[in-house]
């Protein structure tokens, strides 16, 4: 089992908990985080977009010219797609984009992604993460202590508001808690902070 080491508040090793090899020391598998990846990002898309056909665009309900005698090319209306303010050929129609992954595609990315965390020594470790009150200026020295003041994703094991609150105005830092926690954010982010005890509930679900 490969060990990390803890780190309190202020930056400064407290310990080391062992991690295991079947969730954070895998070879990460490339393919499946890239399928992952797209199916997280298809799934947010709201497939809202619309553009209107022939039959629904406004107007063109008398031909432009008479069908013989012109020397022209037969049109039987203003609004086809060849004319402007005319319809859209083909044009994108209101869909749903979401789809699914087998679950065990799903958990071997979850594990890669972990693993490649600390495989860069991307991952720390925290006693905890606790402010006796809603101050930015306090989040951001924790940060710079820790080494994640560029980038980072921050997951604890149960909701702290005081925590949620100091943190939304920082650019690039993300809360999460354990449950929530998905392969695009971890990937997204540089650093991946996790408290104590929500590493041990990871090592729980996934082991």
């Amino acid at each position: 089992m490969a060990k990390l080491d803890v780190y309190n508040m202020e930056g400064a090793v407290t310990g080391s908990i062992e991690l295991s090899d079947d969730i954070f020391g895998i070879e990460p598998n490339q393919d499946v985080l890239h399928r992952v990846v797209l199916n997280q990002l298809a799934n947010r898309r709201q497939g809202t977009h619309s553009t209107k056909t022939r039959s629904e665009v406004r107007g063109g309900g008398k031909r432009p010219y008479r069908q013989k005698g012109t020397g022209r090319a037969r049109h039987g209306s203003t609004r086809s797609a060849q004319y402007v303010g005319g319809g859209i050929i083909f044009g994108p129609k209101p869909r749903d984009y979401s789809y699914t992954l087998p679950k065990k595609v799903r958990r071997l990315a979850m594990k890669s992604a972990l693993s490649g965390k600390v495989a860069a020594s991307s991952m720390i470790v925290v006693d905890k993460l606790e402010l006796s009150e809603i101050k930015t200026k306090t989040m951001v020295k924790l940060l710079e202590k820790l080494g994640a003041d560029k980038s980072a994703l921050l997951v604890t094991a149960a909701r702290d508001e005081i925590v949620e609150k100091s943190t939304r105005n920082i650019a690039n830092i993300k809360t999460a808690l354990v449950n929530t926690i998905n392969v695009y954010d971890i990937l997204k982010y540089d650093k991946f902070v996790i408290t104590e005890e929500a590493v041990r509930k990871v090592q729980e679900v996934y082991v």
